[in-house]
C-alpha cells in the first residue's frame, strides 16, 4: 500500500440514516426491533427474535428502501407471505405485515437517526465521499482496533478483499504477513492441507512437509475468501483451529499454534446456507463476530468520479482525460453498475485500450468519424512490446467490451434482440457480457 495514500485519523462526523421498526404481531410473545437493517429469525443473534418453530433461524431481512420497506427471504424453509402471497423480496409499504411460517411481523418507517461516518475521504486504498463508504470507513476503523474476527459481505466486484487489505493495514498487526486463501478455487481434499499444513507422505503426492496458512499467517491476518464454499468435513476443523488457536498438521500428531486476526469473505448469504445446513451455526458464530457489508457503486455513486481518477493514475495516465468531463462523468453516473468497481475499472481499461480517448489530451473524446482505424492501429501498436499471451487477452478484452457496448445500443437494452443479432444463445450472450462487464437490462 503506498504511502500517500497512507491514512491520517480523523474525527468522525453524522449522516442521516432512516431506520425501520419491526414488531411481532403473531408469535410466542410480544417483541420490536429497530435499526437500519433487521434480520428476523429465530437465532439467538437476530436482531428480532421469533421464537416460533416455523421460524427459521435467519428467516428474513428488512431494510428502509426508496418506496418503503425492503422485505428479502433468507433461503428460510418456510418462507415469506404477503397478504398470502408468497415472495422471495419485495419492498412494501409501511405498516404491511409479513407472515413467517405461522409468525407474522409488521413494519413501519422509524425516526431518521444520525450515524457516525468518516469525515476522510480515503483509508489506504479504499475511497470514501460517499456517506455509505464514509459510514463503512467508520466501522474498519473500529473494527480495525480490535482482533475480532470479521465477516465481509456484499455484491460481486465491490472490493471486497480491498476492505479486508486496509482491515489489516490500519490494525496492530499491519506489520505481520497478510495471507488468502481462496475455499473456493482448491478440491476438498487440498482445504485442509491450504490451511492448516500437511506432514511428508500424509498422502499421495505429499512428498514434503508443507507450512499452512495458519502458520503462515502468524502474527498477522487470515483472509478466508469464498468461505461459502468450505467442504463440510473442514468446517469442524476450521472452528476447533479457531477456538484452540492451534492446528494440526494433515497426517501429523503435535498441535502448532498460531496468532491470527481471520477475516472471512462470504460470496452467498452465510445466513441462507446455515438455514440450509451447509454451513455449521457454531462456525458462523465463530467468524462472524463482526460483520461488514460493503456497498454496491450505485449505492456509492458519489465515488465514481474518484475511482476513476485512480484508476487512470494508476495506468500513468493523469486525471486530464475524457472520461472525466463532465458529460461522460454523467453518463456513467446513470448507469446500474451490476459488476460495481470491477466493471468500472474494466470500463476504464477498455476505453484506454481501444483509443476511445487520449492519454493527457484534456477532456475532448475522440470524434467517432475518423477514431475506429486509429484506436484500432493505436491499440495494436500499443501490444507489440509486451508478451504474446499478454497482447492477446488485452486486445480479446478490449473487443468484447467495446462489441458487447454497441451490442448493447443496437438492441436497446433487450435481451432477446441481442441474442439474436450476436448469433449467440442467452446463456452464451449472458456469459460474454459478465467477462465484457457489460449489462442488458430486459
Amino acid at each position: 500500500m503506498s504511502d500517500e495514500r497512507t491514512h491520517e485519523h480523523r474525527a468522525g462526523t453524522g449522516v442521516p440514516v432512516r431506520r425501520v421498526v419491526a414488531h411481532v404481531v403473531r408469535g410466542p410473545e410480544a417483541a420490536t426491533a429497530s435499526g437500519e437493517r433487521i434480520v428476523v429469525g429465530s437465532a439467538r443473534d437476530c436482531d428480532l427474535v421469533v421464537g416460533d418453530r416455523t421460524v427459521s433461524r435467519y428467516h428474513a431481512e428488512l431494510e428502509a428502501a426508496h418506496g418503503g420497506i425492503r422485505v428479502r427471504d433468507l433461503g428460510s424453509t418456510n418462507g415469506l407471505a404477503i397478504g398470502g402471497v408468497r415472495v422471495t423480496a419485495a419492498i412494501v409499504p409501511c405498516g404491511a405485515v409479513i407472515e413467517l411460517g405461522a409468525a407474522a411481523v409488521r413494519v413501519e418507517d422509524a425516526e431518521v437517526a444520525t450515524e457516525t461516518s468518516s469525515r476522510a475521504e480515503s483509508l489506504g486504498d479504499l475511497t470514501a465521499r460517499a456517506p455509505t463508504t464514509r459510514r463503512l470507513v467508520a466501522r474498519i476503523e473500529k473494527a480495525a482496533a480490535s482482533d475480532a474476527s470479521i465477516v465481509i459481505t456484499g455484491e460481486p466486484g465491490t472490493g471486497k478483499e480491498l476492505v479486508a487489505r486496509t482491515l489489516h493495514a490500519t490494525s496492530g498487526r499491519a506489520g505481520g504477513p497478510f495471507v488468502v486463501v481462496d475455499c473456493g478455487a482448491l478440491a476438498g481434499p487440498l482445504v485442509a492441507s491450504e490451511l492448516f499444513g500437511h506432514e511428508r507422505g500424509a498422502f499421495t503426492d505429499a512428498d514434503e512437509r508443507r507450512t499452512g496458512a495458519f502458520e503462515r499467517a502468524h502474527g498477522g491476518t487470515l483472509v478466508l475468501d469464498d468461505v461459502t464454499e468450505l467442504p463440510p468435513d473442514v468446517q469442524p476443523m476450521l472452528l476447533g483451529a479457531l477456538e484452540r488457536r492451534a492446528a494440526r498438521r494433515v497426517g501429523g500428531r503435535d498441535e502448532v499454534a498460531f496468532d491470527v486476526r481471520v477475516i472471512a469473505i462470504a460470496s452467498r448469504d452465510l445466513r441462507a446456507e446455515v438455514n440450509a445446513g451447509r454451513f455449521r451455526l457454531d462456525l458462523y458464530y465463530r467468524i462472524a463476530v463482526v460483520k461488514l457489508d460493503v456497498p454496491a457503486l450505485r449505492d456509492r455513486i458519489d465515488d465514481l468520479p474518484i475511482l476513476v481518477a485512480r484508476f487512470l493514475e494508476e495506468r500513468g495516465e493523469g486525471v486530464a482525460h475524457a472520461l472525466l468531463a463532465e458529460e461522460r462523468v454523467a453518463e456513467l453516473v446513470a448507469r446500474d453498475w451490476p459488476g460495481n468497481v470491477r466493471e468500472l475499472r474494466n470500463v476504464v481499461e477498455a476505453a484506454l485500450a481501444m483509443g476511445e480517448i487520449e492519454p493527457g489530451a484534456g477532456s475532448e473524446p475522440v470524434g467517432e468519424g475518423d477514431a475506429s482505424a486509429a484506436s484500432t492501429e493505436a491499440l495494436i501498436e500499443s501490444l507489440l512490446d509486451v508478451p504474446y499471451k499478454d497482447a492477446r487477452q488485452r486486445f480479446s478484452r478490449a473487443l468484447e467490451h467495446a462489441y458487447c457496448s454497441d451490442l448493447a445500443r443496437r438492441a436497446r437494452g433487450v435481451t432477446s434482440v441481442a441474442a439474436r443479432l450476436a448469433g449467440l444463445d442467452r446463456s452464451q450472450l449472458r456469459q460474454l457480457l459478465a467477462r465484457a462487464g457489460v449489462a442488458i437490462r430486459a
